[in-house]
C-alpha cells in the first residue's frame, strides 16, 4: 500500500479526532501562523492538508475566500461541519493531492499549510507546487514538525512518530525546509521555532493505536539513549512513557518571482 493510500485511511478513520484534537484545535501556532500573514481582507486563501479544517476557519474570518483541501473525503466532511457550524459561508472544499494541486498557475494570494507535510511523500513537489499556484508576492504559510539536526535524534523522532502512525513519511530537519524552499525561488521572510509538548496517551490515542503497539512503542521509548531522553525531555513515571517533547517550525515565505 502506497503512503498516500495509507493516509487515506488512517485519517479517514480518525477523522472526527483531529476536529476534536485540542492540539490542532488550540495549538499556539495556529495564532502564530495566523499572525504571520499580511492580511488586508481581500486575499484568497488555500489550505493544504486542512485536516480537521481549524487552519480553514481561523482564515474564513480573516480573508475574502478560503479554499480547504485534503486528500482524504471524510477528512473533508469533518472539517466542512466543523467550519460551517462556526457560521462561515466563504470557504469551500475541494479533495486533492498536495503534490498536485487542481488548481491553475497565479491563483491564490496565500498557501498555508499546517501540522501535515510529514505526511508527504514528495516535499519538493510539494514546495514546487505552492510556488505554482501563488500569485507573485504571494505568501507560504508553512507549519510543521521538525527534527533536531542530530542525526540520532532525527531517527529517533521519525522512527517512533512511524511506529505510532504508520501514515507518516517523515519530519524534516528545519535546514531542509530552508533549503527546499530557496531552492525553489522563495525568499523567507519569518521563521521561528517552538517546542510542542506530546501526552504519549492522547498522542497514540488519536491514531486508535492497539493497546499492545501502544505497549512496544512506549518500550521502544524506554530503551532510548539518555542523551534521547533528555533532548526530547522524556517524562517517566513507573516504566510508563507520560509526555516527551518535539519541536516544529513556523515560517512565512514569499514567491518574489
Amino acid at each position: 500500500m502506497d503512503i498516500k493510500k495509507d493516509v487515506q485511511k488512517q485519517f479517514g478513520t480518525n477523522a472526527e479526532s483531529y476536529v476534536n484534537s485540542e492540539l490542532h484545535k488550540t495549538g499556539k501556532d495556529l495564532r502564530a501562523l495566523i499572525n504571520m500573514a499580511s492580511l488586508t481582507g481581500t486575499e484568497t486563501v488555500l489550505d493544504i492538508a486542512t485536516g480537521g479544517g481549524h487552519t480553514a476557519n481561523a482564515f474564513a474570518s480573516l480573508a475574502q475566500h478560503v479554499t480547504a483541501l485534503d486528500l482524504t473525503s471524510e477528512m473533508l466532511k469533518a472539517a466542512e461541519g466543523f467550519i460551517s457550524g462556526n457560521g462561515h459561508q466563504n470557504v469551500s472544499f475541494i479533495q486533492g493531492d498536495a503534490e498536485k494541486l487542481p488548481f491553475p498557475d497565479s491563483h491564490f494570494d496565500i498557501v498555508a499549510c499546517r501540522i501535515a507535510p510529514h505526511h508527504f511523500p514528495n516535499a519538493e513537489k510539494f514546495v514546487k507546487e505552492t510556488y505554482r499556484v501563488l500569485k507573485k508576492d504571494g505568501q507560504f504559510l508553512l507549519d510543521d514538525n521538525v527534527v533536531p539536526e542530530l542525526d540520532e535524534f532525527d531517527q529517533f523522532y521519525n522512527a517512533i512518530e512511524k511506529k505510532r502512525d504508520y501514515s507518516h513519511f517523515r519530519a524534516w530537519k528545519k535546514t531542509e525546509w530552508i533549503q527546499m524552499l530557496e531552492q525553489e525561488g522563495y525568499e523567507i521572510c519569518e521563521f521561528q521555532r517552538f517546542t510542542k509538548t506530546f501526552m504519549f496517551d492522547s498522542w497514540c490515542g488519536r491514531m486508535k493505536l492497539p493497546l499492545s503497539e501502544q505497549m512496544e512503542l512506549n518500550d521502544f521509548i524506554l530503551r532510548a539513549s539518555e542523551q534521547t531522553k533528555a533532548k526530547f525531555r522524556i517524562e517517566i513515571k513507573g516504566g510508563k512513557v507520560v509526555s516527551f517533547q518535539g519541536e516544529a517550525l513556523i515560517l512565512k515565505a514569499v514567491k518574489r518571482l
